[in-house]
Parts: structure tokens; sequence; C-alpha cells
């Protein structure tokens, strides 16, 4: 996943994009959640390629299992 993912503070406002290209991870990641296919964003996004794409889902996964503590 590191070496598809970078965060910069002077890119994107320091938004996990894939490594060398402006285009967030949370972009990937919402179009798939709205039908697009690997194949339409590779269509989308010429600069990028399917192990882009698994590491946007990789990395989105991450998030998922940080375990968040409410402050009461």
């Amino acid at each position: 996943m590191n070496e598809h993912i970078s965060i910069d503070s002077t890119v994107c406002h320091g938004q996990a994009c894939i490594k060398g290209t402006r285009i967030p991870v949370h972009q990937i990641i919402r179009m798939l959640a709205n039908g697009d296919t690997f194949e339409d964003l590779l269509y989308a996004y010429p600069s990028i390629k399917q192990e882009d794409i698994f590491a946007c889902l990789e990395y989105t996964a991450t998030l998922t299992e940080e375990q968040v503590t409410p402050i009461s």
C-alpha cells in the first residue's frame, strides 16, 4: 500500500492520494461505491494502474480498523 499511496501536505491539502498523481483515495473509493468498475476507473484515469485501486481499497480498510473512543 505504501508504494501506491502518499500523503503530502502540499498536495490536495494533505489528503491521501495515489502516489505521483493528484487523485485522492476518497475519489476512487466513492466512484467504486457509486458503481464504477475498475475498467471505468482505469479509463477515466489513464495514469493509474489496477494495483493503485487495490491500494486505495487497502488504505480505506486500514482506516476502518482504527478504534475510535467517543468522548463523553
